[in-house]
């Protein structure tokens, strides 16, 4: 896991080398400081002169502001370096979410990875920045002032081995029960994104039902139970802080009382009033450590399970790879599914898609039907290479999807898949998401392909229109058409669309598909739709049940042989005119 996660520190593997030194500087000044004093003490108890008393003054304000300096160029250090690590740790976890197939991101879910690249990520921020300083400072402190502690104190200085085994025997006994509840916590944290999420998506149909203090009130149980979790995890760390406290004001006691004893009892032979002052400064600096390292040890448990949630994103690898030296041009747009079988998963019992053998000459129009869940959009992903075939092969261009480079496959095939996406910017941006080197006419003439123009035209500003996330500010049709246009920016040798027509009327709807075979005849068009009339003058018609063909021909050759397929043609056809009566 660490080596995972110091790969992202880079460019900031200098500050986070550099802080640690300088911290060590500051630690050794900060425990100089006490004996300078007890010698100044002992030499003021001589009867020294006031020349020895301003020397060692002169002296003290020099360390401290050498100190002074040291610390705060550790903290700018510190937090260049922690927060540097986090972007990286960002960037890197985005950039791999990118590289992953649809079945690496079905493993993850939308809040869990946005809960990863947040509250995950600053969790290991604040833990890294408490190791590369405070967990060096410490123990440093620690180790110093106890040495000094012994050099000034000798048998006083005997109170911190007792001290230390104690604290160390709750800190681990506290750490061992918070972890897993930690754990827990993030999972639940997971959930409560999820039900934002889901909230937000759906404002308009929560809004539609009335259904606001239903969406509150599940809301509200998944708060309660990661408060819950969280505040018994709390309960469990703030043994710590009393612990740690007890200790170290007991020691503070000892030191004071003994100290004073012997100093009266020995007349300054066996331990003087400097020596005693200095013990008292390296007693507080020792169990100061100690809180500290245990607040490190609290921030690092807390920091553990993010560390391992986010090692999990940037572990994962992508299924799906380009092969080495992998085939950069697509010859035509023909497809061929040889004894294609397909399961999402490994662990599926059923097959999605069985005994697919189907071959698509390069400009045909093809059409899809088939009800909920007989794999159509399945079918298409196989195409463009978004999952790989379980049994068989998918064949572009005559050549194997598998042996092609990715990007070059993918840059062919244009899906237009059912949820159709826009993203926040003008209709332009959004256009040459197709083709960043599309001129004004280019994206004129999609336009016009896709009878987008029209609508874009009565805009007042026209293609530099702003459209907001999601196109929350456009219709559905509206939608479809532009990401249809974009489609089309690409100049692909297969397009396919998966019943992206579904929200535009039926006049318009024929109006594209008339458009694709004038102006686009050499692409391949796989269209999947619901209604019959979107897909009635396709060359063939593939019929699709339960994820195997069920049966495949024109409109006319369906008609003759399909009684599955003219009971669909009769039942909307029998519906559409009972509405025009």
């Amino acid at each position: 896991m660490i080596k995972v996660l110091a790969r992202s520190i880079r460019e900031f593997k200098k500050a986070s080398i550099l802080t640690p030194l300088l911290v060590t500087v500051e630690v050794i000044l900060e425990c100089a400081i006490p004996f300078v004093i007890a010698n100044l003490v002992n030499q003021m108890q001589a009867g020294c002169s006031m020349d020895v008393i301003v020397r060692y003054g002169a002296i003290l304000i020099v360390m401290s502001i050498v100190s002074l300096i040291f610390g705060g160029a550790a903290g700018a250090t510190c937090a260049a370096a922690s927060t540097g690590f986090a972007r990286n740790l960002r960037r890197d976890m985005f950039y791999n979410i990118q590289n992953y197939s649809f079945e690496n991101i079905d493993k993850f879910s939308v809040s869990s990875l946005v809960t990863r690249m947040t509250t995950d990520i600053m969790n290991v921020q604040m833990a890294y920045m408490m190791i590369i300083r405070i967990a060096i400072r410490c123990p440093l402190m620690l180790i110093f002032s106890f040495v000094m502690g012994f050099v000034m104190g000798g048998r006083l200085a005997m109170i911190f081995l007792f001290t230390i085994p104690i604290l160390s025997i709750g800190l681990f006994l506290v750490i061992r029960a918070a972890t897993p509840l930690f754990r827990r916590v993030f999972r639940k944290y997971d959930a409560l994104n999820d039900s934002v999420q889901e909230n937000v998506q759906a404002m308009r149909v929560v809004k539609s039902y009335v259904r606001e203090e239903y969406e509150k009130k599940k809301f509200g149980a998944a708060a309660e139970n990661v408060q819950r979790d969280f505040t018994k995890a709390e309960r469990i760390m703030a043994i710590n802080s009393p612990m740690m406290q007890f200790c170290v004001y007991a020691g503070m006691v000892f030191v004071i009382s003994y100290g004073s004893y012997a100093v009266i009892t020995s007349r300054g032979l066996d331990l003087n009033v400097g020596q005693m002052s200095a013990m008292l400064t390296y007693s507080f600096q020792i169990l100061m450590s100690l809180m500290m390292v245990s607040m490190v040890f609290v921030m690092i448990t807390m920091a553990s399970e993010s560390a391992e949630r986010i090692v999990e994103v940037l572990s994962e690898k992508s299924s799906l790879t380009s092969p080495e030296n992998g085939l950069t041009e697509v010859k035509d747009g023909s497809i061929d599914f040889d004894n294609v079988s397909f399961k999402y998963s490994k662990k599926a019992e059923r097959m999605a898609l069985a005994d697919i053998d189907l071959h698509i000459k390069s400009g045909e129009v093809i059409g899809i039907l088939g009800g909920t869940g007989s794999s159509k959009s399945t079918l298409i992903q196989l195409i463009p290479r978004l999952y790989d075939v379980t049994e068989g092969s998918v064949k572009v261009g005559g050549e194997d999807v598998r042996k092609y480079d990715l990007e070059a496959l993918r840059n062919q095939v244009s899906v237009v898949l059912q949820k159709n996406v826009l993203f926040s910017g003008t209709i332009k941006d959004n256009l040459r998401w197709g083709n960043p080197d599309a001129t004004d006419e280019q994206l004129i003439e999609a336009c016009k392909l896709a009878q987008a123009d029209e609508f874009i035209q009565q805009f007042p500003d026209k293609y530099d229109t702003w459209i907001e996330q999601g196109g929350s500010n456009v219709s559905g049709g509206q939608k479809q058409r532009l990401c249809i246009a974009r489609a089309l920016l690409k100049k692909p040798k297969i397009l396919i669309l998966d019943d992206s027509t579904s929200a535009v009327d039926t006049k318009t709807d024929a109006l594209i598909r008339k458009g694709f075979r004038e102006f686009i005849p050499e692409t391949t068009k796989i269209i999947i739709a619901q209604r019959v009339a979107s897909v009635q003058d396709a060359d063939r018609i593939i019929l699709m049940k339960g994820g195997r063909i069920d049966a495949i021909g024109s409109h006319d050759e369906l008609m003759k042989s399909s009684e599955v397929y003219r009971e669909i043609y009769t039942s909307q056809n029998r519906v559409g005119g009972e509405k025009n009566e």
